[in-house]
């Protein structure tokens, strides 16, 4: 359901209270019925307003306004759903769903369910089942599309015994296809050349999450017995690699152990530049690993690799997170900008703290991974409780400088779900000079008497800049629609003058067909 009023005010005290951290980038709860986590998001690329994201077990969330306001919906499905939640949008603009199953007390996670929605996530088909195979379970599900083709492709790992102990029972790496958007798909295919265990532990084949290329390549990566390990096919999954490519050792294993965190992993992420930038069809893997602990305290670190020849050869990994030695990175999810080409990781973070005090930190390199900026974007720590699930993953979408990581909050023991609004005006990219004007964040912000906004026109353009409310009535105008000659100018904003409570406000500033808008926060 729409976030409450009373919730809504409740956010906003949290937010004066915090008013001298000045948070860079504004966070929002997606939401905290129902204890979520092991969250996944996507922006439409046809439209960045609109935003899907899931988390377990079983809840759906849909904003229309860019992540700012979302709601909540429970997805049902005819085979119940159960957790590993997968978004994804094809090129028509249909959302999929795709999660574990649990149909009845005699089944578990017997098979992967995909469920679409045709109207932007207010509505989910009962869902269609992938890789049934009794006795076995299937998990760990991950999903893509051919931007050429609309195909949908999924990997994941089958268990002949999930938890099983026996060394005859098995975990491989499995495939299936859509090529009618989701109804119907192929048999499920065994990609991997070496079998796992059932432990659901290091030497388990788990992680795979598969990729598309610039000529319709599909890639993925997973972790296991044989360290990590890279795999492709040429035809649209019909035939795979002889033989799986080493990428790395990992260090400590996939499975390790995070002080406060019930269950962590070190679990790979495939993504490959699609776009049409310098480094279009290199392949990169994300994943984190303990290979930097000296012995005396753990180090766990987010790592990338990259292949510049379609998977043939790989860099030695290299450390996304810059800060000191000794502290713990975990839990990253990577996305690429098909736009810009730009790579972003969303992890959690403790490098500020000597204890299990827990941020969110993001990180982006725009040079095909060979540097990286790391920053924080959640606006205050937890302290997680190792008696309570956690759930597996963080997420991040991103398209065209939109960008929006998912993570969860674990305080004591009541759990939540929060993104950060992220624009080319917090992220420091410049903006294309064909937009008329380079708006620069309201200062101060969050703020108690007034704050400052501003921006440079770089040639003369016919502009509006108003201020909106949360709710989308205009408050305020400085510029109606009105002749303005290049310049830099600034406004001040005094909510006062008008009688306006506290609460979250837009500067909205428009012109030549573009809309640009800044959030600021008034506390009075």
């Amino acid at each position: 359901m729409k976030i409450s009023f009373f919730t809504f005010t409740i956010v906003i005290i949290l937010m004066c209270s915090a008013l001298s951290a000045k948070a860079q980038y504004p966070n929002v709860m997606v939401s905290d019925v129902e204890n979520p986590n092991e969250t996944s998001i996507y922006i439409n690329p046809k439209n960045t307003k609109q935003i899907i994201a899931g988390a377990n077990l079983n809840s759906y969330y849909f904003s229309f306004d860019g992540g700012l306001n979302w709601n909540r919906n429970p997805m049902v499905s005819t085979f119940n759903v159960w957790g590993d939640p997968c978004l994804v949008i094809d090129t028509s603009g249909y959302f999929y769903y795709l999660h574990l199953s649990y149909p009845s007390q005699y089944l578990f996670i017997d098979r992967i369910v995909c469920q679409r929605s045709t109207n932007n996530g207010l509505s989910w088909n009962s869902g269609v089942g992938i890789g049934k195979n009794d006795p076995k379970q299937q998990d760990k599900e991950w999903a893509c599309v051919n931007p050429k083709t609309n195909e949908l492709y999924v990997t994941w790992t089958q268990f002949d015994s999930y938890g099983s102990g026996n060394a005859n029972d098995k975990s491989n790496i499995m495939f299936s296809k859509s090529a009618d958007q989701g109804l119907t798909w192929s048999d499920a295919l065994q990609i991997n050349e070496v079998s796992g265990d059932c432990v659901d532990s290091d030497n388990t084949a788990e992680g795979a999450v598969p990729a598309v290329g610039p000529n319709s390549e599909i890639f993925v990566a997973w972790a296991g017995p044989a360290g990590l390990v890279f795999d492709r096919s040429l035809d649209n999954g019909q035939t795979w690699l002889d033989q799986d490519i080493f990428v790395s050792d990992i260090p400590g294993g996939w499975d390790y152990s995070v002080p406060g965190i019930y269950r962590a992993n070190g679990l790979p992420i495939t993504c490959c530049d699609i776009s049409n930038g310098p480094n279009r069809g290199n392949i990169y893997i994300n994943w984190t690993d303990e290979r930097s602990n000296n012995g005396s305290e753990q180090d766990v670190d987010v790592w990338l690799a990259k292949s510049s020849d379609g998977g043939n050869t790989w860099c030695a990994p290299r450390r996304v997170n810059n800060d000191a030695p000794g502290k713990q990175q975990f839990f990253t999810w990577m996305t690429i900008d098909q736009v810009t080409g730009y790579l972003w990781f969303v992890f959690y973070d403790r490098r500020n703290f000597p204890d299990t005090r827990t941020d969110v930190y993001m990180a982006v390199s725009k040079d095909g991974g060979e540097t990286f900026e790391n920053f924080k974007v959640s606006e205050s720590p937890f302290i997680p409780n190792a008696n309570v699930f956690f759930g597996d993953y963080t997420g991040i979408s991103a398209h065209n400088n939109i960008v929006r990581p998912i993570w969860t909050r674990l305080d004591t023991t009541a759990l939540s779900t929060w993104t950060a609004i992220l624009e080319p005006y917090f992220t420091g990219i410049r903006e294309n000079e064909s937009i008329p004007f380079a708006i620069e964040q309201a200062y101060p912000n969050p703020f108690s008497e007034s704050t400052v906004f501003s921006f440079k026109l770089r040639y003369q353009t016919k502009l509006s800049l108003s201020v909106y409310s949360v709710f989308g009535n205009r408050v305020s105008t400085f510029i109606d629609n009105s002749l303005v000659q290049p310049g830099k100018y600034i406004y001040k904003f005094e909510p006062a003058k008008y009688g306006l409570p506290s609460g979250v406000y837009y500067f909205s500033l428009s012109g030549n067909g573009i809309n640009k808008q800044s959030k600021i926060v008034y506390c009075k």
